[in-house]
């Protein structure tokens, strides 16, 4: 499935912790990135600060600037979070924010090889935190090259007038790019407006939405016992099947010319 960005407008709606919940209950070999420039939470948080030594984004962005080290030193950099299967890995982000103005240059190059991954020997999904785009050097060229970006957002008014902003800044830099049409999905969390409300006032489909489970929450944000029982784990876990359906169905429609014999201009 290659690149699955997630991404907020504002505040705290959960992008790690939705991000962090998908990432232990995915179905294929993950990847998940910490890249939101504002720093990465998950090595201190949930993980506990128990690792030694500098890893991350920020270590591989150094390495890349200095020697074009980046596919020698990235399977170093990952931590594995279901040990040792290496089948659910996190790249942390940075935790030092001089590191951020080593990163923000490398997105494409971040891009590029996140994409690659989808077609290495064994092929892995890349799930990416991208946190908020109001922030200095967002990775813009990731979320272009996402297979499907989920905007995550708290379900009461205050945030979903932030969330409509946002949607006409990212719809306006998608068709700037040429992303393809679809890309966009929201991905609300908790109680406040329903689903056909939301998707009706900002224009854009709900893929799926997220209950409120402060408990879980909490343990993903700062550690503990993960119980996979919980309503966000398995919400977070049945939200791999509309997403795999979404990206069928486009492939279905690209597909469908070229075997009719006609150029492929969807």
């Amino acid at each position: 499935m290659a690149i699955i960005a997630l991404v907020s407008a504002k505040g705290s709606p959960g992008v790690t912790t939705t991000a962090l919940a998908c990432a232990l209950t995915w179905h294929r070999r993950l990847v998940l990135a910490e890249c939101d420039p504002s720093g990465g939470s998950v090595l201190a948080g949930y993980l506990g600060g128990t690792l030694d030594g500098p890893r991350g984004i920020g270590e591989l962005a150094v390495g890349e600037l200095r020697d074009g080290s980046l596919e020698s030193a990235f399977w170093s950099q990952l931590v594995d979070l279901d040990a040792p299967r290496r089948e659910r890995l996190l790249l942390p982000g940075v935790v030092d924010p001089a590191q951020a103005g080593s990163v923000t240059p490398l997105w494409h190059r971040f891009a590029d090889f996140f994409l690659d991954l989808e077609r290495g020997q064994p092929p892995y999904d890349v799930l990416v935190d991208c946190g908020r785009l109001q922030v200095a050097g967002p990775p813009w060229p990731i979320l272009r090259a996402a297979a499907v970006v989920l905007l995550v957002t708290r379900a009461k008014l205050p945030d979903l007038s932030a969330t409509r902003s946002m949607i006409r800044a990212v719809e306006r830099d998608f068709t700037e790019h040429r992303v393809p049409p679809g890309t966009l999905r929201l991905l609300p969390i908790g109680d406040g407006h329903g689903r056909g409300e939301i998707s009706k006032a900002l224009r854009l489909p709900v893929i799926a939405r997220l209950p409120e489970d402060p408990r879980t929450a909490q343990v993903l944000t700062l550690g503990g016992t993960v119980r996979a029982g919980r309503p966000l784990m398995r919400a977070a876990g049945a939200l791999e099947v509309p997403i795999r359906a979404l990206l069928d169905r486009r492939r279905a429609r690209l597909a469908w010319p070229a075997a009719q014999g006609v150029p492929d201009a969807v």
